[in-house]
């Protein structure tokens, strides 16, 4: 429950400033020492010295702690630096001489050192585990100074490090690096700022080959298409409910409409409502939104240059989509409820709901909504009353408000079918019959812009029964705008006026830049007709040049925001070449002279392993046509199947000529080594051989009767131990060997341990070499896709995660019936935010209510002038007369068709 987490959160934060707000934190190395040698002077305990320590601190003057704010833009402070460079310098140290024997030092060196590695991590374990019993009563002890005066420095000063300890070399730099690591990690959690930084998720890795959550949200959109939405509607339960309750009303109080999904503010004289969709995403770009919809008034200059104050929504209405990539308890409450709560909190007494005089949010589903079949919508939308500051009382996943001015909005659920169900479509054709009169105006809200996606997808107007009778046959020129989200940009068109019977909606407006990833609009630049009815396009936010400026960004920004595709890509790239690994004909390459003839016998490698992997392969040669097939799946199925075959196979040869180069890279890689007898083939373990050659040598000089001691207690484990640390990390020796016996004497000459060992350390170094390539490449293919080919506008831009570019439209409902339209836009997102002071003096009174204050938002940009109240700007500004209708081709009172007439004649002799 987003309430109890509110209270959870806000205790934590205040246990934390308790303790935290003392006069100074001037606890360095100095004082820890001169308390220390206090202590031991009076004889005092450790204990009994902690205990004095907490008393002094908690008789000391309370201040509050004012945080820095830090640079992002320098990735390490100095300290950090100096660590990185001290390994550095220590690696460096310690690096053998230059003997004949160069190679077999270097790996020692190497394998010792990650046997220091393998022992850091052991030490880090039970470093973590008593650290944990200790951290909440123990004190930041500076072990710089406790290693000063311990033993150490005495041991190493009478017996100077010498080159052959340059195993606890490694351990020591490693303990220390993860000690300044650790307490800078462990003061920052437990420090003050944690309660004056806001906690945001980031956004969605859409091509994460390790996220739960992308798998979870396939698995249920298969589940909800395929067998709850065909089998069993939510929507139909909601009606069927509603009628019961409006029939007990009928008789109990004799009601005429419906309460759970007719909302009235028509008794005010004007009306300012916001409309956002598409929210739940990253939490900076949705706070960003969240926290401009929460200001009282915003103050900024029109398109004409005025100036401007437009007052916060009366209402909200909130588009769907809200939270990705799936709904649940974890989504909802991170991604969605908490930048509503920090932009405007609950009331104190936020159960107390009737005569509720604030701000009041109406929410429709989106797709994303409905993947668990509206359950997770349903538990903290219907049954909910609070969205932060903003009160909800619909109970229903659809609605009607009837607003001042004869104007009314219908909030329509299109589940993922794109139309409304039966018992919608009933009750607001029966809205629009006996309530709307023909002079009324109708703002009709859905989370599909059907008009755009029938457009993009097919090129005419989908099958929408029910949505477009209620539009076109029973609203007619009444329903003067259409507001959706779903795409996130903005965009919208106008009617242009035509001497026709056809009308459709006066305005289309496109609205999903609420806080989830961008959409691009140069996609849509060809959008003109929806219903037989022209249109003239508006603005678009962002630009089309901006659009396409964008999407280049695929290309070598696509690995950066989806480094965990490399799993995938990597695993793809490995099974295409797989079969064809090793190649044993390449020694004839070193024996070529010339530049020209050196490429010319790559290529011929290169196509003698495709032509084998199509005659003899079946691992690689089924890794290829299986990503034929997803690859002419993922291109988007409005385009021919002629179109579908050609692109997905350019893609795919792509995708296979990089892999065989980079096998062929790899190959060379390992026969130049051999070729320069830099990688031993003389069988396996040959290190650990030469490393018992050279065992009396004054590297690794240790007397014969500590060996005998070491072999005697260990029962010859220390030597086994040895042996197979070297072989698991000599991995190019392993390569080297395996790969002269394939070549020599076949497959049929391995065992089964042996091929699984080669083979994986070929995925090893192979997968490093693939995963930029495999990257590199579909980013090229999106790019294309994209911006030449207007293709997969979803795809291409869900990878570049810009959580930029960010808007919500804002209504005026004036005394004389119009309605102005004013769409407002931040093109930057703050990353880095602070606790507002303002709103920290408000908060100290209780009874002023969030929606009251001056300062409703809980934090505010670190910089200031990056904070969106600075930077918010007007995009688009329109107005829409209720009363004007000449300019829209008839002027005759709407006129039932043959389907209304029909219908309402069943419906009734149902009653009946």
């Amino acid at each position: 429950m987003r309430e109890i987490w509110v209270g959870n959160h806000r205790s934590i934060c205040a246990e934390k400033k308790k303790k935290n707000h003392v006069e100074q934190e001037e606890t360095d190395s100095r004082e820890t020492t001169d308390r220390f040698a206090e202590g031991e002077k009076v004889g005092l305990g450790t204990t009994d010295l902690f205990a004095q320590r907490r008393r002094r601190t908690t008789s000391s003057r309370k201040k509050p702690i004012r945080t820095e704010k830090p640079n992002r833009k320098k990735k390490m402070d100095e300290v950090e630096q100096g660590y990185l460079y001290w390994l550095l310098v220590a690696a460096l140290y310690h690096l053998p001489p230059q003997p004949r024997d160069n190679f077999y030092d270097m790996s020692v060196f190497l394998t010792t050192f990650a046997s220091s590695v393998l022992r850091l991590l052991v030490f880090l374990f039970i470093y973590d585990r008593l650290a944990y019993y200790f951290k909440l009563e123990a004190p930041k002890w500076n072990l710089g100074n406790i290693f000063k005066h311990s033993a150490g420095p005495s041991r190493i000063t009478e017996s100077p490090i010498s080159y052959d300890t340059h195993v606890s070399w490694p351990l020591f730099i490693g303990l220390n690096i993860y000690v300044h690591y650790y307490q800078k990690r462990e003061s920052n959690t437990s420090s003050d700022q944690d309660c004056r930084k806001p906690y945001f998720l980031d956004m969605v890795p859409w091509y994460s080959g390790t996220s739960a959550d992308l798998y979870k949200t396939v698995f249920d959109l298969l589940v909800s298409v395929n067998i709850f939405l065909c089998r069993f509607d939510l929507r139909i339960m909601q009606a069927v409910t509603s009628q019961v309750q409006d029939g007990a009303r009928e008789q109990n109080r004799g009601a005429r409409d419906q309460h759970n999904l007719l909302y009235d503010f028509s008794k005010k004289n004007e009306l300012w409502f916001d409309f956002m969709a598409d929210t739940g995403d990253g939490g900076n770009s949705a706070y960003t939104v969240t926290r401009l919809l929460a200001e009282r008034a915003i103050r900024c200059n029109g398109t004409n240059g005025t100036k401007l104050t437009l007052k916060r929504g009366d209402l909200l209405l909130i588009g769907g989509d809200l939270a990705y990539p799936n709904p649940s308890k974890h989504t909802y409450e991170r991604r969605f409820l908490r930048p509503f709560e920090y932009a405007l909190q609950l009331p104190n007494n936020h159960k107390w709901d009737h005569g509720h005089v604030g701000p009041q949010c109406f929410v429709i589903p989106g797709n994303h909504d409905w993947f668990d079949g509206l359950q997770t919508f349903t538990k903290y939308i219907c049954e909910k009353k609070w969205l932060g500051g903003w009160y909800m009382p619909q109970k229903t996943s659809y609605f009607a408000l009837k607003l001042p001015q004869r104007w009314w909005v219908f909030g329509l659920d299109l589940a993922l079918d794109g139309d409304i169900d039966t018992y919608q479509f009933q009750f607001f054709s029966k809205l629009a019959r006996e309530m709307i009169g023909k002079n009324d105006a109708v703002i009709v809200m859905t989370h599909q812009p059907d008009w755009l996606v029938d457009w993009y997808e097919s090129g005419t107007d989908g099958e929408r029964d029910n949505l477009s009778e209620l539009i076109c046959n029973i609203l007619k020129e009444r329903c003067k705008l259409r507001i959706a989200g779903d795409i996130h940009h903005y965009m919208r068109h106008s009617m242009v006026p035509e001497p026709n019977d056809l009308v459709y909606a006066q305005h289309l407006l496109v609205n999903g830049c609420g806080g989830a990833f961008l959409h691009p609009t140069h996609v849509f630049g060809g959008f003109k007709e929806s219903h037989g009815v022209s249109y003239n396009s508006g603005p678009s936010y962002p630009d089309k040049e901006t659009s396409r400026r964008l999407g280049f960004r695929n290309i070598w920004k696509f690995r950066k925001e989806n480094s965990q595709f490399d799993f995938v890509g990597g695993i793809m790239y490995y099974m295409l070449v797989f079969s064809m690994i090793p190649q044993c004909e390449l020694d004839h390459v070193f024996e070529v002279d010339s530049k020209l003839g050196f490429w010319r016998t790559c290529f011929r490698t290169l196509w003698n392993a495709f032509i084998y992997m199509l005659e003899h392969s079946y691992v690689s040669l089924g890794a290829a046509m299986l990503l034929v097939v997803v690859a002419m799946a993922f291109i988007p199925s409005k385009v021919s199947w002629k179109k579908r075959v050609a692109i997905g196979i350019l893609h795919v040869s792509a995708h296979l000529s990089a892999a065989l180069i980079l096998m062929l890279v790899l190959e060379l890689g390992v026969g130049v080594l051999v070729h320069h007898k830099l990688l031993g083939t003389s069988g396996y373990h040959s290190l650990y051989r030469w490393y018992e050659s050279q065992e009396k040598s004054r590297h690794f000089d240790l007397s014969n009767g500590t060996r005998a001691g070491i072999k005697q207690w260990s029962s010859d484990l220390y030597s086994t131990y040895i042996k197979n640390l070297m072989f698991a990390f000599d991995v190019p020796e392993l390569m080297a060997v395996t790969r002269i016996n394939i070549c020599k004497n076949g497959m049929a000459s391995l065992s089964r341990l042996d091929t699984i060992f080669y083979y994986g350390s070929v995925f090893l170094y192979f997968w490093l070499l693939s995963t930029p390539a495999v990257s590199y490449v579909f980013g090229i293919y999106l790019y294309i896709c994209v911006n030449w080919l207007d293709l997969h506008y979803d795809e291409a831009f869900s990878s570049l995660r810009i959580a930029d570019y960010k808007a919500f439209t804002r209504f005026h409902i004036e005394s004389n019936g119009d309605l102005h339209v004013y769409t407002l836009a931040v093109d930057k997102i703050p990353l880095d935010w602070s606790l507002d002071r303002q709103w920290e003096k408000e908060n100290e009174d209780k009874n002023k209510l969030s929606y009251n204050r001056d300062f409703p938002s809980q934090w505010e940009a670190s910089d200031p002038d990056k904070d969106p109240l600075r930077t918010v700007r007007i995009i688009d500004e329109f107005v829409i007369q209720r009363s004007n209708t000449s300019w829209l081709g008839r002027n005759s009172p709407p006129r039932e068709s043959l389907f209304t007439k029909l219908y309402s004649l069943l419906h009734h002799i149902t009653e009946t």
